[in-house]
């Protein structure tokens, strides 16, 4: 998975589903791919997502078009992913 394609997003609302962050996502580009890690001790979702964009430019689009907007009631934080340690 390439990391200059990703975007993390902050407050997610919890019952936001990987199809709803692909339908949002996509109007600043092709979606590859939703990641919404689940806890592993309540089976809940945690709030917060990864979306993979198919070019860096529709990522760059996606941070500059939700970065601080509204999603399903909550305010969204989307900033480019930084790499996995």
């Amino acid at each position: 998975m390439a990391d200059n394609t990703r975007v993390f997003v902050g407050g997610v609302p919890y019952a936001s589903t990987e199809e709803d962050l692909k339908a949002h996502f996509g109007a600043a580009g092709q979606v590859v791919s939703v990641f919404m890690p689940i806890d592993r001790d309540t089976g809940k979702k945690r709030g917060f997502a990864f979306v993979e964009f198919s070019t860096e430019e529709d990522m760059n689009k996606a941070v500059d078009m939700f970065n601080q907007t509204e999603f399903g009631g909550r305010t969204i934080s989307v900033n480019s992913a930084r790499p996995r340690e």
